[in-house]
């Protein structure tokens, strides 16, 4: 092919250009090769001062310490009883560099309440409490000590607080106790001595000591490699029991408890035997019970026998006797699918409690990230054949995570219970939270009783007004229509204003009134739900809080000193569905323990919620103490222990939830 002549001159013309400007850049590319290179940094003192932080003010001399004081003053209206209280509250901690650490909770309040504890009347005076704590004081040869002084709860070993099944529970006293561990061969020993007691008090909480004794001893040891053994024994004067309004005071009765259990742990089974046996003015009695707890691939079985006597007992709190069955679980969790089933036979050894089949199943399946579905059914065949069906929705949105639920229950082959209800939980911007929730159903628990219809209406939130001050409520409402339909009010509002970074001003108010019970239960132990009325309750409370932290250069809860720190909070609820997230209406639990890394305790407040600031970044354990938490409600072995994973300068948030014995 021939080019013509005017196409080959423009032709060269642009290879000629071509090469020249790829001789230019190679040449430049060499010139700055062969230049320095000069990092460019913005000059000191061209940078903007940094704001004022503040704990710059800090002493940063010494070790890990902190102080706290509280000043509360309260007026409270409890059915036709008004009384007023102020106190004072006192704690902290301080690391040591041999004696390990100690902490102190101190509280001393005046109320002019007048209240009848089971020992006589109370005009009113001057009360309150006091622990002093010496954790991890290291001796030789590996051992480790922690001691208690003043209000404690009597100590139990791992074994014992680890049931699969059955609760023990604890008994406060005032007086001392005192924990050994060995890491050599795991020998654990613990004792304590002390007055039984209840706690009082509204806002500052107290103690009342009662006219009897509490004793208390425990050991457990590893006597070989896949075997664990412990015993504990368990001496009370008294029981507590509720008064006409519903409050636990101490009436006399002497009981005697020893507990011995064995485990057994494999890699992938379980098993513990338990036996107990009390004698006291109750009468003796003795029992015993085995959990096995099996992992098959994906599956997890869960599988029991007992035999508790009439008239067992453990300390001053009652707990399950009367019974004898079997137990079976099985639980599976994979991928999108979620569901377990379970199946009890229970027998009364008096005949004048339960006998019959309990069977339970539950299902949730994840079909989306942003959708998840399922229910539970629970049948129970005794005398008349009952069940309790719930379904659930759970559909992430724009407008937050909604749950939409439809309860139903019967007996006796007819419907006589049902609710519906929408819990929603709105995606607010960073520093507010509210939660919803409505529902609506018709309750029937007897047959010469008319079915009444129940309507709630329930909100929970928060928000951070400004940098120093925070406001966190909940409000619920509940109305029936019937002679003993479930009824009633809830009112709570904090509000909380940081003067300065180490004093701050708290104002909250609560108020319930109405009438209490629990819908849609089916527990194969408890058979009644029963119907109390409760007078109004109405509580204002104003605490004035200073607050020092020092040490080099801050206490760090779990970690070295100056390390990079975050916090950890939450709450504690009592989760009425068993979804794991706090519902608008669910209650909170209060005055409730709350341990970081088993050594640095902080109690929930009325709402339900603690914090720990200045936690160390990493890995911690986060432990529930039930010392205070109402019955039948429980922490599962699984919640009352989590490890939680602390980010620098981040907030780790736990809500955990109490459930109903199953």
């Amino acid at each position: 092919m021939t080019i013509p002549g005017h196409r080959r001159l423009a032709l060269a013309i642009a290879i000629a250009g071509s090469l020249s400007m790829g001789a230019a850049r190679a040449q430049e590319a060499a010139g700055a090769a062969q230049e320095p290179y000069v990092d460019r940094i913005i000059s000191p003192q061209q940078l903007q001062p940094l704001p004022p932080e503040d704990d710059e003010t800090a002493d940063d001399t010494g070790l890990p310490r902190s102080f706290r004081i509280e000043a509360v003053a309260s007026r409270n209206e409890y059915g036709d009883d008004s009384f007023d209280e102020q106190g004072l509250s006192i704690g902290g901690f301080r690391e040591t560099a041999s004696w390990g650490a100690f902490s102190l909770d101190a509280t001393v309040f005046h109320s002019d309440r007048r209240r009848f504890n089971g020992l006589g009347a109370n005009d009113g005076d001057i009360g309150g409490l006091a622990t002093l704590w010496q954790r991890n004081l290291y001796l030789g040869n590996g051992w480790r000590v922690d001691n208690g002084l003043g209000v404690l709860n009597t100590p139990a070993p791992p074994l014992q607080r680890s049931q699969y099944r059955f609760f023990l529970p604890t008994v406060a006293f005032a007086g001392a106790s005192s924990e050994w561990h060995s890491a050599g061969n795991g020998l654990l020993l613990q004792g304590g001595f002390g007055r039984a007691g209840v706690y009082t008090g509204t806002r500052v909480v107290g103690f009342d000591v009662a006219d009897g004794n509490v004793a208390a001893l425990g050991a457990q040891w590893q006597w070989a490699p896949q075997w664990t053994g412990a015993a504990s024994f368990l001496g009370t004067h008294g029981r507590i029991v509720p008064d006409d309004l519903g409050e636990p005071v101490f009436e006399p009765g002497d009981t005697q408890a020893l507990y011995a259990a064995a485990a057994w742990q494999g890699e992938r089974d379980r098993a513990q035997f338990n036996v107990l046996g009390s004698d006291g003015d109750p009468g003796s009695a003795t029992g015993a019970w085995i959990d096995i707890d099996s992992v098959r691939g994906r599956y997890r079985h869960n599988f029991g026998a007992y035999r508790l006597g009439q008239g067992l007992a453990w300390g001053a709190l009652p707990i399950n006797n009367d019974v004898e069955g079997g137990y079976y679980r099985i639980g599976y969790q994979y991928g999108r699918w979620n569901w377990n089933a379970g199946l009890d036979g229970i027998h009364s050894l008096s005949g004048d409690g339960f006998d019959g089949l309990y069977a339970s199943g539950y299902v949730r399946y994840q079909a989306s990230s942003t959708l998840g579905y399922g229910g539970s059914l629970n049948l129970r065949d005794a005398m008349d054949t009952s069940h309790s069906l719930q379904l659930f929705l759970d559909k992430q949105t724009g407008w937050g995570q909604t749950r939409v639920q439809v309860d139903e229950a019967s007996s006796g082959g007819r419907s006589d219970s049902w609710q519906v209800s929408l819990d929603q939980a709105f995606p607010l911007r960073q520093g507010t939270r509210l939660s919803a929730s409505i529902a609506h159903g018709s309750l029937h628990y007897d047959d010469d009783i008319d079915a009444t219809t129940t309507t709630t209406l329930a909100l929970y939130g928060g928000r951070e007004l400004t940098d120093r001050l925070t406001v966190d409520g909940s409000a619920r409402w509940t109305h029936g229509n019937g002679s003993e339909a479930f009824r009633g009010t809830d009112l709570n509002i904090g509000l909380n204003w940081r003067v300065t970074p180490r004093w701050s001003l708290s104002a909250a108010f609560y108020q319930s009134r109405g009438s209490r019970r629990s819908p849609f239960i089916l527990d194969p132990l408890v058979t009644g739900t029963p119907f109390i009325s409760l007078p109004r309750n109405r509580s204002v409370f104003l605490t004035l809080r200073y607050e020092l932290s020092a040490g080099r250069p801050q206490g760090v809860i779990g970690g070295a000193p100056g390390g990079p720190t975050g916090t950890v909070a939450g709450s504690l609820f009592l989760d009425d569905n068993g979804d794991g997230v706090r519902g608008a209406s669910e209650q909170a639990a209060a005055n409730v323990t709350v341990l970081l890394d088993g050594r640095f305790a902080v109690r929930t407040d009325s709402l339900g919620n603690f914090e720990f600031p200045r936690v160390a970044a990493g890995s911690h354990t986060l432990t529930v103490v039930p010392d205070n938490l109402p019955l039948p409600w429980f922490v599962a072995p699984g919640d009352a222990q989590r490890t939680v994973q602390v980010r620098v300068r981040q907030a780790t948030r736990v809500d955990i939830g109490a459930r109903r014995q199953p």
